[in-house]
């Protein structure tokens, strides 16, 4: 007799229903930096995002909801984000809307 059959005999009304563990919400510690830089990219500007602290999964779906909501091209790797263009503030708006802090850097 197994440990579900001696509580089958004690509690014999008590029906058996599945459990399901509640996701853990993701919660980022530091804030996420918005930056604008020049330098490296032959005097093209872009918009940098850093401190990314999940998983890369999660930063290519954020990466891809800025990129689509703007309109515009960018990447994703090694914990940052990439976007053409000096667009912080609109970045930062997203990424607060999404729920994340920001912090502006520069300028």
């Amino acid at each position: 007799m197994d440990l579900r059959d001696q509580l089958k005999n004690l509690f014999p009304e008590h029906e058996e229903q599945e459990f399901q563990m509640p996701e853990e919400q993701f919660k980022q510690k530091e804030p996420l930096v918005c930056k604008f830089e020049k330098k490296g990219r032959n005097g093209k500007p872009v918009t940098i995002v850093e401190g990314w602290e999940g998983s890369e999964e999660d930063l290519k779906k954020i990466s891809k909801k800025i990129k689509t909501t703007l309109g515009i091209g960018g990447s994703e790797k090694d914990g940052t984000i990439i976007i053409q263009g000096d667009n912080r503030d609109k970045i930062m708006t997203i990424l607060k809307d999404l729920g994340f802090k920001t912090k502006r850097v520069g300028g």
